[in-house]
């Protein structure tokens, strides 16, 4: 295969991008022109939902690794500062879990009449 065949390669930073937040797996629906359009994007979506639960074991993870963090810096070196970082970052985490759950939940379980 040709050099100008082969597909180009996705920067680090995108890679990175991608397999923490799920928002460029999905259409804007709000930027459809028609009824067509709109009904397209939301059943894209709906097909697209079956990935959030991999987005939400990521996020769970994030969660525990910074509350078990926060916990072994508090309890070992004392360092109350950087505890109290991590766990600010273990409720951030978790509250992008519950966004997570709710999205899934709503693109699950919705109806299109």
């Amino acid at each position: 295969m040709p050099d100008s065949q082969l597909p180009a390669e996705i920067p680090f930073r995108t890679l990175l991008y991608r397999f923490m937040f799920f928002d460029w797996l999905f259409a804007d629906i709000s930027a459809a022109r028609n009824l067509f359009e709109r009904h397209a994007a939301w059943q894209h979506n709906r097909r697209m939902c079956r990935y959030l639960p991999v987005y939400l074991r990521r996020w769970s993870v994030l969660t525990a690794g910074a509350f078990g963090l926060g916990l072994l810096c508090e309890r070992a070196s004392q360092a109350s500062v950087v505890s109290a970082w991590l766990f600010t970052s273990s409720c951030v985490t978790l509250t992008g879990m519950v966004v997570i759950s709710v999205a899934w939940i709503f693109l699950a379980n919705s109806r299109m009449s």
